[in-house]
């Protein structure tokens, strides 16, 4: 459904350590470098991140969050300690289980240097 996904970042190098660090725990290589955006290219999608085009100032969204699939929960906590250890900020409750409407899932959530709320995913059997 999604072909990519973008956020906003005010320094670009910091933002490149950060999800470097981050999703190398997903298996996912280091970012491309395109100008004023940096990319993430898997066989599942693109996670982009960019300075605005229009030279403001870049601001998390308001009620927004961007999911990473993980394999396990380890997967899930090996990210949300990387992201800690590269300088984002954990949010909502501890990494663990929470049951929704989709059924049980392994969740962390994080926000990263620019304020991006993110979060790493795990669906139980």
């Amino acid at each position: 459904m999604f072909s990519h996904v973008m956020v906003g970042t005010n320094d670009l190098d910091k933002a490149k350590a950060f999800y470097d660090k981050l999703l190398g725990t997903l298996e996912v290589r280091p970012a491309r470098l395109d100008g004023h955006r940096i990319f993430y290219i898997t066989k599942t999608g693109i996670f982009s991140v960019s300075k605005p085009i229009n030279g403001e100032p870049a601001t998390p969204a308001n009620g927004g969050t961007i999911g990473f699939a993980c394999n396990s929960p380890e997967q899930v906590d090996a990210w949300h300690a990387a992201g800690l250890a590269a300088g984002g900020k954990t949010c909502e409750n501890p990494p663990g289980i929470r049951q929704g409407p989709g059924g049980k899932l392994y969740l962390a959530y994080l926000r990263d240097l620019d304020g991006n709320k993110i979060c790493a995913m795990h669906r139980l059997g």
